[in-house]
């Protein structure tokens, strides 16, 4: 938890962390809000994935079918992580490597699990000894770094961001509900 592998100098890090909640770290208090979103994330697939067929029997723009896809792809990731990652690897904390266990023998129970981001893009470092003195204090983080695009996300978070951004830019006019 919490190492950090860099791949392109600086600028693109593999970096181990677990998200309890939604993206960015947001999250619904108590097990029953772990349980009632892993409910929620199941319905709203159910849904896409319905949507998805629909629109695919129909032959449908290439486009929209894509962008749909991949949100499908990306919820579908995360609700399977959510769902089994704590049932088969023990808490990993800080300094501590998770290990994989017998089915039911994890940290938690079936869709009480945390989902596993490791892509950490800090474009921009900038401690604050080193900033122009324009820029207001409350961008620099606890550690006093301005760091631009701080999330740190798995490839389903990107796949549902790409999806909808490319729904919203490009197949506005062709969704239909």
């Amino acid at each position: 938890m919490g190492q950090s592998v860099p791949v392109f100098d600086h600028w693109f890090n593999l970096y181990f962390t677990e998200n309890n909640g939604m993206a960015f770290g947001m999250q619904l208090a108590g097990e029953w809000g772990k349980l009632a979103l892993s409910i929620f994330r199941i319905l709203a697939v159910t849904a896409i994935g319905i949507y998805l067929w629909f629109i695919s029997g129909q032959k449908q723009n290439t486009g929209l079918v894509i962008s749909i896809s991949l949100i499908f792809a990306g919820a579908m990731g995360n609700i399977l992580d959510s769902a089994f990652y704590g049932l088969i690897f023990t808490q990993s904390n800080f300094h501590q490597l998770a290990h994989l266990v017998s089915p039911g023998q994890g940290y938690a129970s079936f869709l009480h699990g945390r989902v596993v981001d490791m892509l950490y893009f800090p474009l921009i470092d900038l401690p604050r000894s080193q900033a122009p003195s324009w820029i207001p204090s409350f961008f620099f983080g606890p550690d006093n770094h301005l760091i631009f695009f701080r999330p740190i996300f798995n490839l389903a978070d990107a796949s549902i961001t790409i999806g909808v951004f490319w729904l919203l830019l490009f197949q506005r006019k062709k969704l239909k509900l």
